[in-house]
This record gives structure tokens, C-alpha cells and sequence, in this order.
């Protein structure tokens, strides 16, 4: 296999842990990050950035490809992705991991035209009751006409945060005028998915294809909500943690056979095979596990959970995935736990200040956590501020996960800057 240089396309710390893992491979010769943030490329020889570019300036991508010799491009957040990117580079030797188109259909068709759900039921995938509504009046009336909890989801995209779960009725109504009428999340709220809440525990399975074959990561769970014990509303994601303790080896075969080879293999009979990761959510529930979602992307944090433990070759998967050979390469994960606490501004999800000095003991490694970095930047002195809501993720692993959240805890405490904010139960599920 050529060597390849590699365009890294986005700024949070999803592509901080591509950098990480990618920088690891010994067919990876460099990484460009575009436009990366603060800590990006902190301590990896092989990773610089490039400030000042835009994830949607697909002319100015396309051109600084070819100006580095770039043979393998990752797009890592939503937006470009949904935006066409893929299509902007018509070199035939330029893989571009993710190169289904069909990535659009899954991040976006939530309830205009809801794909993942249509889908869903058009292959007997087990999941939630819904219904969609793209005038308020029908669904407030709707909704005050049940006597079930629901999950109010905004269609378009609105970074992990366009799903609201209200605790009675009145919340209920107030989200969904927030959504609708006030655009609390944008366009993103201009349709909307009313769909039955589904009690259990939640899990992420995130799932490398080409097409035909697909292969697994092991289970992780993600935590959600702002404060411990998941209260507060939700974000990005404040922590995670894989494997989970939630799923035996008999529920992860159900899940396999229920949901992920009939989503596979729907995809292709529908002449849509699916390349590059799927993201499916799942919850299980007292009547077996039940899709929540699709998101076709690497999870966030669940991708600084997962690749930490990843034995084989990022760069070669990815590539086995664009060329139709996955069924040839190996996905080896180490016989660890791993656990990320995220550090996020105060006052996120909401208004949060930006600029903050941080003060950590060490940039990349400290003891025994590793730093993800999202929303940071350096000032002209070089030192590193906040500059998002999410601003660090700080990742352990361990022979048992009781280590792994202790050591991914010593980490955030070398971790200083005003207001900083973490919850301080992450897995704790697994605990109970």
C-alpha cells in the first residue's frame, strides 16, 4: 500500500483523535488538519495545521490537496459532508473515506422526508414510534392529545444538541415552541420528529463498511446531558466509555442480527450500499435493543473513547473501506477499557465565554491521560485559550475501567482555566 498524506477536514476533537491514531500508522507519512484547532497537532510530529481554513471552502480544499500531494482526505464533522465534499475531488488516486453519498440522506432526512425511519420500517429494523410535522399547530395539537413521554428531535443539523426529552407536558409544549416558532437550533427546527421516549440503557455501536462487508468497534456509551446523573440539557456529549458492562455477548448478537445486518444489507438492496462509518444508537429496552438513530460519521466522543483502543491500522482500514476490501482487513481492538471526561466551558450548551487562559502540566500526555483537543487556540504568544463550548477530552486507558476513569480523572485535575466545568460520574452506569 502507497503512503499516504492525509487532509483531516474539520477543527474538534473527533479530528484530534483521528491525528493521534492516523499519526500511528506506518503508512501514514503526514497529516494536515484543516483548519485544526489549538492543540491539534501538540506533540505528533506527523500533524500540522492549517489555520485559517474553512471545512465548507471546497475550492480552497481541493487546491491545497493538490499543493501537499494529498492521496487520502477525512472529513470529520457533519457540515462538509452534507454539503457534497466528496464530490469536490475528482482525482481518481484521492480516496475520500466516507464516499457514500447516502451520508446526506441519514444526517438530514430526520423528518422532511424521514429516511432513517421509513427505512427502518420498510426492513423490520426494531425501533420507536414516531410521527413528523412540519407546522407547529399540528404538532402542539398532537402532542397535547398523548398520554406517552416523547423525545422532540429538530430534522436538520444542530451539532448532537436538536433533541430534547421533557419531563411532562408543559416542558414538552415550551420545547417545541422553543424549536419551531423560536429556532432555538436554526432551520434545523423548521421540521420536526415527535417520537415515543424509549426507557433503557443507551449504547453506540460504531460500524467501519464498504459497501458489503461490515465490522464492528465494541460497544461504547456516551453521556449526554450536562450534569451528573444526566440531568440538565443535552449537549455534544460530556464523557464516555467502552466497552460498556450493559451488553452481553448474546444482546450484542441480537443487535448484530437485528439491526446491523438488515441495515447493511437494506442499503444494498435499495442500489445504496453504504461506505465509510455508521453510527447507530441504540437503546435497550425491557423488550429487546430498538434503533434511535443513524448518524453516518464517527462519533464524538465516542471516537476519543474507541480509537485509543484500536489495534489495527486506522489509515489501512479506511482505505480497505474505500477500495471494497474490508472483508480483508482486520479490525483488532487491545483487551482494555477506556474512558473520556470532556471539559467544556461554563455555561454550555448555552452562552459560554471564549479566550480563557488554560494552564495544564502537560500539552499532549500527562501521567497516564492523553489530550483530545476541540475548542481551543493559541494566542500570538503560543499560549492555549478556549475558543468553544467543548473545550478538551481527556482520555485513559486501563486493564479495568475502574482504572480507566480514575487515571482519565488524575488528567483533568492537572487541567485549569476559569469556569471550567466536567461531570464527575462519568460511567457511571456501569457502576450501579
Amino acid at each position: 500500500m502507497a503512503p499516504f498524506t492525509i487532509l483531516l477536514v474539520g477543527r474538534g476533537g473527533r479530528e484530534s483523535a483521528f491525528a493521534y491514531k492516523l499519526s500511528q500508522s506506518k503508512y501514514v507519512t503526514k497529516i494536515y488538519v484543516g483548519p485544526g484547532n489549538g492543540g491539534t497537532a501538540q506533540g505528533i510530529d506527523k500533524v500540522s495545521n492549517l489555520p485559517g481554513v474553512s471545512e465548507e471552502d471546497f475550492d480552497r480544499l481541493v487546491e491545497l490537496s493538490k499543493k501537499l500531494q494529498v492521496n487520502l482526505v477525512v472529513p470529520g464533522p457533519d457540515v462538509p459532508v452534507v454539503n457534497g465534499i466528496q464530490s469536490w475531488f475528482h482525482n481518481g488516486k484521492l480516496l475520500v473515506f466516507h464516499a457514500s453519498r447516502l451520508r446526506k440522506r441519514l444526517l438530514s432526512w430526520k423528518a422532511r422526508k424521514p429516511f432513517s425511519k421509513d427505512f427502518m420500517a420498510r426492513h423490520n429494523i426494531p425501533t420507536a414510534a414516531y410521527r413528523n410535522f412540519t407546522s407547529y399547530d399540528t404538532a402542539k395539537q398532537y402532542l397535547e392529545s398523548i398520554d406517552f413521554k416523547v423525545v422532540l428531535k429538530a430534522s436538520g443539523l444542530a451539532a448532537g444538541k436538536g433533541v430534547i426529552i421533557p419531563d411532562t407536558k408543559d416542558e414538552g409544549l415550551t420545547a417545541l415552541k422553543q424549536i419551531m416558532c423560536e429556532h432555538e437550533f436554526g432551520d434545523a427546527g423548521n421540521e420536526i420528529v415527535i417520537e415515543e421516549f424509549l426507557e433503557g440503557d443507551e449504547l453506540s455501536i460504531l460500524t467501519f463498511s464498504d459497501g458489503i462487508t461490515f465490522k464492528s468497534m465494541p460497544p461504547a456509551q456516551d453521556h449526554k446531558r450536562i450534569f451528573d446523573h444526566d440531568q440538565g440539557p443535552n449537549t455534544g456529549g460530556m464523557g464516555c466509555y467502552a466497552p460498556t458492562r450493559i451488553a452481553s455477548a448474546a444482546v450484542l448478537e441480537e443487535i448484530e442480527k437485528s439491526i446491523l445486518q438488515p441495515t447493511f444489507e437494506g442499503l444494498r438492496q435499495e442500489g445504496k450500499p453504504f461506505v465509510g462509518m455508521l453510527f447507530t444508537g441504540i437503546m435497550l429496552t425491557k423488550s429487546g435493543p430498538k434503533t434511535l438513530e443513524y448518524n453516518a460519521r464517527f462519533g464524538d466522543p465516542e471516537t476519543q473513547t474507541l480509537l485509543p483502543l484500536l489495534k489495527s491500522d486506522l489509515a489501512e482500514i479506511m482505505s480497505a473501506c474505500v477500495e471494497g476490501r474490508l472483508h480483508d482487513t482486520d479490525i483488532v481492538m487491545n483487551n482494555e477499557s477506556c474512558a473520556v471526561v470532556i471539559v467544556s466551558s461554563e455555561g454550555y450548551p448555552g452562552p459560554y465565554p471564549k479566550g480563557d487562559h488554560i494552564e495544564m502540566d502537560g500539552r499532549h500526555v500527562q501521567g497516564d491521560a492523553r489530550f483530545f483537543y476541540a475548542g481551543t487556540a493559541l494566542n500570538e504568544d503560543g499560549s492555549l485559550v478556549t475558543a468553544s463550548g467543548r473545550v478538551l477530552g481527556v482520555s485513559a486507558t486501563a486493564q479495568t475501567l475502574e482504572e480507566a476513569v480514575a487515571k482519565a480523572y488524575e488528567g483533568v485535575r492537572t487541567v485549569q482555566f476559569n469556569g471550567m466545568h466536567y461531570r464527575k460520574d462519568i460511567a457511571y452506569r456501569a457502576f450501579r
